[in-house]
């Protein structure tokens, strides 16, 4: 009987010093691992990472407006209903209007049915019956005088830094009695207030008479 306990005995501690290394390397891994966790950061939730695009605040008959170097208002932008969003600071807008006022010149306005701008307030896009309208203008001491001139189109991009307006859409530009159509759109540069068409442009080029309004 002592025989057989001291044999169990020693089978037993043969069979701790065969399992020694698996003990070893559990043990590592589970230290590991509880460093791991340990060192990571706190897991957000599924909400917390996900930031929905939802509005955080809505302004009725809104108005945004910026100057220029000189302190005079450089563009403002109206709006029916102007919805902001959390997620990326862009703005819906319902019936936006933007008056751009380059110096020494006539105000432009462009509006349409709706519209978005980033969350940078670099770019306006507009949506459905949009219009480029600049009122004419009396001949200075530098500039010929200009006739009314008003575009349309289903698009128009306003590049608010740049002064460009620009659309790929077909567009229809009237200047006094002219009327001119271009399948693919064009460029309208503030600063110059000058349209250029593109694609195919067709259209008739009509001198005003004299005592006729432009």
């Amino acid at each position: 009987m002592e025989l057989n306990v001291q044999q169990i005995k020693l089978g037993i501690w043969r069979t701790s010093l065969r399992l020694m290394p698996l003990i070893l390397m559990g043990a590592l891994t589970l230290v590991t691992f509880w460093l791991v966790k340990k060192n990571s950061p706190v897991e957000k939730s599924a909400t917390e990472r996900i930031r929905l695009h939802e509005p955080d605040y809505t302004i009725t008959n809104g108005a945004l407006s910026a100057l220029n170097e000189s302190g005079n208002t450089k563009y403002r932008v109206l709006g029916k209903k102007v919805i902001h969003y959390d997620d990326d600071a862009s703005i819906d807008i319902e019936t936006p209007r933007i008056r751009l006022f380059p110096p020494e010149k006539a105000p432009i306005t462009v509006k349409a049915d709706t519209g978005h701008l980033d969350g940078d307030i670099t770019i306006l896009d507009l949506f459905n019956n949009a219009e480029i309208f600049r009122p004419p203008q009396a001949a200075t001491a530098t500039e010929p005088a200009r006739p009314r001139m008003l575009a349309r189109s289903s698009y128009f991009k306003v590049l608010i830094n740049d002064d460009i307006i620009e659309t790929d859409k077909p567009i229809t530009l009237e200047q006094g009695v002219s009327v001119m159509r271009s399948t693919d759109g064009g460029v309208f540069n503030n600063i110059e207030q000058s349209m250029a068409l593109s694609g195919q442009v067709r259209g008739r080029i009509e001198r005003i008479q004299p005592g006729a309004q432009p």
